[in-house]
Parts: structure tokens; C-alpha cells; sequence
């Protein structure tokens, strides 16, 4: 077990640096010219067609091709006295509160997530971002406060309408849901790709094109994640996903931190950080959409527990001979998600435990 002392500690330190919160420093900045995901795929044809399917290839969208609005091109939702709308017009959609005689509007932007468990909207207001106070949620087929909306009332009808972004948070909103937007600790929206494409998780990759182009391929051109440990993966996917640093500087306690998996994995009993079968990519193909059926994971747990041996109910377990992941895994509804997130903290679960933090 880590130590929460020692860590929060820290944290006061990194803040008055102003090195709080945010992605792992790991990916950032990424140095070079980024080339577009196209080009990527014209010496990578198979990883590029696998990955249109996985969902970090949505991970943003602007809103003209925003899947869910176009099949709902008018919403409503009520908290209290705040009446919701979002409707498409001939100008976009249109984003709107209502509270009595007070009314507060907007023309949406970008469409964050993608609506797996929820989607988020951002709109611009004097040359400032705002996240939408209301989402999109799947188990609702509709919309809901926003996730974190709930902790606060509204000071006014601006405040009703969405949730001012600080520089930092627009940065890394940015910076995970997109390609290029993020350049070291600084935002840019003038070139990028919507999602997380190929040079997200490689790295910028026209020194690479070009070298390949040239003859003369050059190593180190382009970031090379074969033979990563268990925590240089972890710290590679939680520059987004959160590492267990990160949230111990946040102090997210409670069920909320079941949507950070890196964070949670690293409680584990069984993690390792120096063996690959406890790393994230060692369950998860990341060029491929995230397989759903409990059983596929089995030999990934069988690995460690059953030294290859993959009957692993008569050798391991007592209660059960497969879907180990139902049991150890156990599904955990963050607050005000609306979604049943798979807990990647592994251990043994009984009805009735409290949540671990």
C-alpha cells in the first residue's frame, strides 16, 4: 500500500509550483511536427483500421459530428428552478437555461466523450471555455447534471449555463480528449485532431515519416512503447487515466476514484511495477475496441495465479471456475455517472465491504 501521508504531503509542495492536478509530466511535452494520423496508417494499415473501433479513437468530436446530437437534436432536462435545452439550429446547438426571467445561452462547441457512459459539451464565451453544467448519459438516454455539478448551487444564471474552465483545466481537457491541441504546457486550437490518435501515445511523427521517407530510418524518431514495465505503462496511460500519484495529490477519495484505472491497478495486491503481466496493455489491446465479455480476461488472470495452467477454477478459486473479473473486479457507480465503472483495484471482494480507498 502506498503511502497517503508522505504523498499528500507533497502535494502542497507541487501546488505552490504549480505542478498540481493535470496529466503525468511522462507524455508532456511531446517534441516534433505532428503529420496526422492518415499518415500513420499508410505504413500501419491494420493498427489503423482495428483502432476506428476503440473508443479512444472518439475521445472528442466537434459538434457538427457529434453522433448523439445528431440523434437527439432536442433535449430538455430540469434542476429545480433551471429549465435546459439543447436543440440543433441553423447556426449549430443551441445550449440554453431558463430561470424565470433570467435566460442564459450559448452555441456548443465540442462534444467530450464518447457517450459509452456520457458526454460532456463545451462552449466558448468571450474567449473563454465553459463545460456544459448538464451531460448527455446513456443510462438516461438523456440529460443529467454534469459529473462534480452537484457539489454546488448556482451562483447565478452564467454559473447555471456551465462551469468557467481555468487555463489548466482547458489545457488538459484538451490535451486528453485530442491530438496535437495540447504543445508542451500550452493550449492551441488552431491544428489538431479530434480523439486520441496514433502520435498522441507515440509522439509527433514527421521527424519518423521523414527518415523512413529518406532510407535512413533513424531511431528514436518516434516513441517505441514495446517492453514497457507494469508502471511505465501505468504512467503512460495515467497521464489521462490518473496514476496513483496523481489522484493522492487530488485527495479524490471514495467511489469516484473508480474511474481512474491506473490509480486503482496499482492497489493491487498482485501489481508489480516491473512485470508486464500486470501492465495495462497486457489486458487491453489499445489498438482495438475494449473487449466486454468477462470470460476473455481469464487467461490474463490465469497467467500469474495458475502458472499457465488455464483451468483455473480447479486450481485457484473456490467459488468460481470463470469471469474471475465479476467477482474481483466488482462494478462501482461513481457518484452522479449514471455508469457502472469495472474497479481495476483487484482483490477479493465480499458483499457488503466498504469501498477501499
Amino acid at each position: 500500500m502506498r503511502r497517503w501521508g508522505f504523498w499528500l504531503a507533497l502535494a502542497g509542495n507541487l501546488a505552490a509550483q504549480g505542478m498540481g492536478g493535470g496529466a503525468s509530466a511522462l507524455i508532456w511535452p511531446a517534441q516534433g511536427e505532428y503529420i496526422g494520423s492518415s499518415q500513420c496508417a499508410l505504413c500501419h494499415p491494420a493498427q489503423a483500421k482495428s483502432f476506428r473501433v476503440n473508443g479512444m479513437h472518439r475521445a472528442m468530436a466537434a459538434i457538427g459530428d457529434c453522433d448523439i446530437l445528431q440523434q437527439h437534436p432536442r433535449m430538455t432536462w430540469s434542476d429545480g428552478p433551471y429549465q435546459y435545452l439543447i436543440e440543433k439550429t441553423e447556426g449549430g446547438y443551441r445550449y440554453s437555461v431558463a430561470n424565470g426571467a433570467e435566460r442564459a445561452d450559448a452555441t456548443l462547441r465540442y462534444a467530450f466523450g464518447q457517450g459509452k457512459a456520457g458526454q460532456t459539451y463545451v462552449f466558448e464565451k468571450d474567449g473563454r471555455y465553459y463545460e456544459s453544467r448538464v451531460s448527455y448519459y446513456r443510462e438516461l438516454n438523456g440529460l443529467s447534471l454534469t459529473v462534480g455539478a452537484q457539489n454546488a448551487r448556482p451562483a447565478d444564471i452564467l454559473q447555471a449555463l456551465g462551469r468557467l474552465m481555468s487555463p489548466n483545466d482547458a489545457r488538459d481537457c484538451f490535451g486528453c480528449h485530442t491530438t496535437g491541441a495540447r504543445r508542451g504546457n500550452a493550449l492551441q486550437l488552431e491544428k489538431f485532431e479530434n480523439g486520441v490518435q496514433c502520435e498522441d501515445c507515440h509522439s509527433p511523427g514527421a521527424a519518423h515519416i521523414a527518415s523512413i521517407v529518406d532510407g535512413k530510418p533513424k531511431p528514436g524518431t518516434i516513441r517505441n512503447l514495446r517492453g514497457l514495465s507494469a508502471e511505465s505503462t501505468n504512467d503512460l496511460c495515467g497521464s489521462c487515466h490518473r496514476t496513483w500519484e496523481t489522484i493522492a495529490l487530488l485527495n479524490i477519495r471514495g467511489p469516484n476514484n473508480a474511474r481512474f484505472q491506473p490509480y486503482r491497478l496499482t492497489n493491487s495486491r498482485c501489481y508489480d511495477p516491473s512485470d508486464q503481466r500486470i501492465a495495462c496493455t497486457a489486458c487491453h489491446d489499445p489498438h482495438a475496441a475494449l473487449v466486454t465479455d468477462a470470460k476473455a480476461y481469464d487467461s490474463k488472470c490465469a497467467a500469474c495465479h495458475n502458472a499457465g495452467n488455464t483451468a483455473i477454477g480447479k486450481r485457484v478459486c473456490k467459488v468460481g471456475g470463470e469471469g474471475c473479473v465479476t467477482c474481483h473486479m466488482p462494478r462501482v457507480e461513481a457518484p452522479g455517472s449514471h455508469h457502472l465503472f469495472v474497479d481495476h483495484w483487484i482483490r477479493v471482494a465480499r458483499k457488503g465491504d466498504a469501498y477501499p480507498d
